[in-house]
């Protein structure tokens, strides 16, 4: 079985499926506010933001969670279907009652990872749980970049069966980073999604296409340069893969946008938090001022400003992965400037979010914790 591995392999396996790496992802995720149509403007940049900087959270979950890592791949072409029609049954189910469920685990859930994690950002967005609408957005985000990288949708996923073995990091983390500057391309505008199954399988197989391509690409680019360490090489690896690369991504940004409009949609197109940052018009909405400091090893300040009294307001702070881990505050509150501050060293080291909320305002900041 090909993904259950050795202590001693654990950090290659989490290197190796770590798709596009992760300023790959961010690119992607980014990219993706682009799309939104204008009903989604309330979006940005807030809980944009939000995503973005989470992008990378699904690959760094690997190293704790062993039930992550199989949501990033699959290896479609040991499906003896696919071989045979290029397609494989779309329920989990049917596959799992077909080959048996450690067969189904061990070549990988990510079109399933995918639409679970798109039914979790609906369910928030249906009852305005922002917060964690993002984070499951940001998952949902990594599971769409990790099936636009060709090399996790197939069992040749390193090069090992073609004499080819390392090609998955130095096409996904290398080269991308060191053209990192060249990946920009324009955002089109995200559609609704009338059979998210379909759209996930349809997307799967149409960048199935593209393993031959990037094998190809190392192929020759080790022809030219003689080597697969030199700059001249991933010069030639760019120079011939460079552009379906390039459109990889930008399918994938936008299917991403199309999944986030659609899951709003299917929510009953709710208004998020319209305001985000108090504006002019709305001059009783609370104000959230900066935390500090940030990151934080000890105690963190949050700061905000009630503008009437007895206004109720909420102070969550949430995990990584969107668990409410602290409620700092949770009533009404006088006006003017309040700031509550929280230990942190109970909390393990990562990312975490704090959100303040008061009737239809709700706001959110990302700070971290440190050792």
């Amino acid at each position: 079985m090909k993904k259950i591995f050795y202590s001693a392999s654990l950090a290659m396996l989490c290197l190796l499926l770590s798709s596009w790496g992760s300023k790959g992802h961010r690119i992607i995720s980014q990219n993706s506010s682009n799309c939104y149509p204008a009903c989604l403007s309330f979006l940005k940049p807030d809980w944009a933001n939000i995503v973005t900087a989470n992008a990378s959270e699904a690959d760094y979950r690997k190293s704790s969670d062993p039930n992550e890592a199989p949501k990033h791949y699959i290896d479609i072409d040991n499906y003896p279907e696919f071989i045979q029609t290029g397609q494989i049954p779309q329920s989990f189910d049917t596959v799992v009652a077909r080959y048996g469920y450690s067969f189904v685990i061990d070549q990988g859930i990510l079109p399933w990872a995918t639409i679970t994690a798109f039914d979790s950002v609906k369910a928030c967005f249906a009852r305005y749980d922002w917060t964690k609408a993002a984070l499951f957005a940001a998952d949902l985000g990594h599971y769409v970049g990790d099936g636009h990288m060709p090399l996790h949708i197939t069992r040749n996923y390193n090069g090992q069966y073609t004499g080819q073995t390392g090609i998955h990091s130095r096409y996904e983390t290398t080269m991308v980073s060191k053209y990192e500057q060249q990946l920009v391309y324009p955002a089109d505008s995200a559609q609704y999604v009338a059979n998210v199954s379909d759209f996930v399988f349809s997307y799967l197989y149409t960048n199935y296409v593209y393993v031959d391509s990037v094998l190809a690409a190392d192929v020759a680019a080790h022809a030219i340069a003689g080597n697969v360490t030199s700059d001249t090489y991933y010069q030639a690896l760019w120079n011939e893969s460079g552009a379906f690369t390039i459109d990889l991504m930008r399918r994938a940004s936008l299917s991403l946008g199309d999944l986030i409009y659609t899951a709003w949609v299917q929510a009953g197109s709710p208004l998020m938090y319209p305001l985000a940052v108090v504006e002019p018009e709305n001059p009783n909405h609370p104000q959230f001022l900066r935390v500090f400091p940030n990151p934080a090893a000890q105690t963190i300040c949050f700061p905000f400003v009630v503008k009437e009294s007895s206004q109720p307001v909420t102070l969550l702070i949430y995990d990584n992965k969107g668990i409410l881990v602290r409620t700092l505050l949770d009533g009404a509150m006088t006006e003017g400037s309040h700031k509550i501050n929280m230990d942190v060293r109970g909390l393990a080291p990562g990312v975490y979010m704090c959100n303040l909320k008061s009737g239809n305002f709700s706001a959110t900041q990302r700070f971290v914790v440190e050792n």
